[in-house]
C-alpha cells in the first residue's frame, strides 16, 4: 500500500511539471509587479520612472533581470511539457487563485498576465513565443473538453483566446516610447507620483483599485497564515521526533544492553566520575558534621560505611541513567535532523513561500529597528560578554553528548568563532544592507557609537 502511493504521488508530481512550472513563472510576474507597485508607482523600473540613487536602482534591475529570466525559463518549460504530458487528476488551484474554479480561465489569466509584465523589459520587436501560449493553450483545452462543456462554452473561450492574442501582438507591437511625465524635469516626479496616486483614488475607477487591495489583502492573509503554520511545524515535528524516538526507542535500547546495573559501565568520561567522587566526598563531610553539631546520632564506623555504599549505589544508578541520556541524545538528534530533512524536502513550495514571508518582515522593518536588532545580535554573540555566553553553550552541549569538556577547546573555539563571526557581519553589512537600507546603516552607526 506504501508503494502505491510512493507511484501515485510520483505520478502526480511528473504529470503536474506545466502547472508547476505556470505557478513558478506566475510568481516571478508577482513579484515583478510588487516591485513596480511598491517603488516605481506601477511604472516600469528604470532611471527614468524614480529618482533613488544609481546604487539603490541597480539593485532593484538586478532583481528584475533575475525574475524575468526565471519567467522566461518556466515559460519554457511550460510550454515544451504542455503538449505531451497531461493530467489526469483535478489541477490544484494555488494559493494566488483561491476564489477560481475554471482552470482554463486560470492558465489563459497567469500567461496572459505574465505576458504583460515581460513585454515592458522585451527589446525585440518580434512576437516571442510565450506570447503564442495563450492561443495554443486555449485551442488545446478546447479539444479536450466534454462535448456537454463545449457546447456551453465554445463561444466565451473563442472570444477570450482570441482576446488575448489580439492584446499580445497589439503590446508588442506599440513603440515603446517613453511618456512626458517619466521623464526628467523641473518638477520632480515624487510629486508627480503623489498627484497620480490620487487622481487614481478619487477616480471614477476606484472601485477596481478596492478590489485590487482586497485581492492583495487575501493573498497577504493567506500567505502569512501558511507561513506561520509551516513555521510551527518547523519547530514541533523535530520536537517529537526526538522526545518521541529518545524515550521509547533509543535510551531503552541502550540502558538494557550496556548501561544496566550488572554493567561495569557507569561513567562516560572521566569529568562525570569527578563529579560522582566529589558528590560522594560532599556527602561523607555532611553526617560527620551533622554528627558534630549533635544534629544526628554517633555513627559507628561500619554505618558509615553502610551510609556510603547506598550512596554510592545511588549515585552509580544516577550517572548510568545520564550515559544512556547522552547516548541516546546523539541518535535522537540524528532523527529529529531527519524529520526536519523530510519536512524541507517535502514542502519546497512552503520553503519558498516562508522564505518571502520572512524576507518581507525582516526588510520591512523601520531602520531603528534594523539597527537595534543588529547591535542586539552583535553584543549577544560578539561583543564584550560574549566569550562568558559561549562558555554556557559549549558545556550545555558537551554534557547533552556526554563529551568531556575541554578548556583549550573552549578557549581556542571563543578566540576564533566570535571573530569570524563578526567579520562576516560586517561584510554582509557592507555588502548588501548598505546596498537595501542605507539608512539602517547610518542608524546604525549613530546608536553604535
Amino acid at each position: 500500500m506504501k508503494f502505491k502511493n510512493v507511484i501515485r504521488n510520483a505520478k502526480r508530481w511528473y504529470y503536474g511539471t506545466p502547472e508547476r512550472a505556470l505557478d513558478e513563472a506566475y510568481r516571478a510576474a508577482l513579484k515583478i509587479q510588487a516591485l513596480e507597485n511598491d517603488h516605481f508607482d506601477g511604472q516600469k523600473v528604470c532611471a527614468e520612472t524614480c529618482d533613488r540613487s544609481d546604487r539603490v536602482l541597480g539593485l532593484f534591475e538586478a532583481e528584475v533581470k533575475k525574475y524575468l529570466k526565471k519567467a522566461k525559463i518556466r515559460l519554457a518549460e511550460f510550454n515544451a511539457t504542455r503538449d505531451w504530458l497531461s493530467d489526469p487528476d483535478e489541477p490544484k488551484p494555488s494559493y494566488y487563485d483561491l476564489a477560481a474554479t475554471d482552470p482554463t480561465a486560470i492558465v489563459l489569466e497567469k500567461l496572459d498576465f505574465i505576458d504583460k509584465v515581460i513585454s515592458k523589459y522585451e527589446a525585440s520587436q518580434q512576437l516571442p513565443p510565450e506570447k503564442l501560449s495563450l492561443a495554443l493553450v486555449a485551442a488545446k483545452e478546447m479539444k479536450q473538453l466534454s462535448p456537454s462543456r463545449a457546447n456551453s462554452r465554445s463561444t466565451v473561450k473563442k472570444k477570450f483566446a482570441s482576446e488575448q492574442l489580439i492584446a499580445a501582438i497589439d503590446i508588442n507591437n506599440k513603440p515603446n516610447l517613453e511618456s512626458a511625465v517619466g521623464k526628467r524635469g523641473a518638477v520632480p516626479r515624487s510629486i508627480l507620483s503623489t498627484l497620480n496616486r490620487i487622481k487614481r483614488e478619487i477616480g471614477p475607477n476606484s472601485g477596481e483599485s478596492e478590489e485590487e487591495v482586497v485581492d492583495k489583502f487575501r493573498q497577504s492573509r493567506n500567505r502569512t497564515s501558511l507561513s506561520v503554520k509551516f513555521l510551527l511545524l518547523l519547530i514541533i515535528i523535530p520536537l517529537l521526533t526526538h522526545q518521541l524516538t529518545k524515550t521509547f526507542i533509543f535510551k531503552p535500547a541502550i540502558a538494557n544492553n550496556f548501561f544496566h546495573q550488572k554493567s561495569e559501565i557507569i561513567f562516560l568520561n572521566k569529568d562525570l566520575q569527578d563529579e560522582a567522587f566529589a558528590e560522594l566526598e560532599d556527602y561523607e563531610r555532611t553526617l560527620k558534621f551533622s554528627h558534630f553539631l549533635q544534629l544526628s546520632p554517633k555513627f559507628s564506623d561500619e554505618e558509615v560505611e553502610d551510609e556510603l555504599t547506598l550512596k554510592a549505589e545511588e549515585l552509580a544508578e544516577k550517572y548510568r541513567d545520564l550515559g544512556a541520556d547522552a547516548v541516546a541524545n546523539i541518535f535522537a538528534d540524528l532523527a529529529s535532523l531527519i524529520a526536519f530533512g523530510w519536512v524541507v524536502w517535502s514542502s519546497r513550495e512552503e520553503v519558498k513561500i516562508l522564505k518571502d514571508f520572512i524576507d518581507e518582515l525582516i526588510y520591512g522593518l523601520s531602520d531603528s529597528a534594523k539597527a537595534f536588532l543588529i547591535i542586539l545580535f552583535t553584543d549577544m554573540f560578539v561583543g564584550f560578554h560574549s566569550p562568558h555566553g559561549w562558555e554556557v553553550i559549549l558545556s550545555g552541549i558537551t554534557r547533552h553528548f556526554g563529551l568531556p569538556e575541554s578548556r583549550d577547546f573552549n578557549f581556542l573555539f571563543i578566540a576564533t568563532f566570535p571573530v569570524i563571526l563578526d567579520t562576516v557581519l560586517k561584510y554582509w553589512i557592507f555588502r548588501y544592507l548598505n546596498r537595501i537600507s542605507p539608512s539602517a546603516v547610518a542608524t546604525y552607526k549613530t546608536m553604535n557609537e
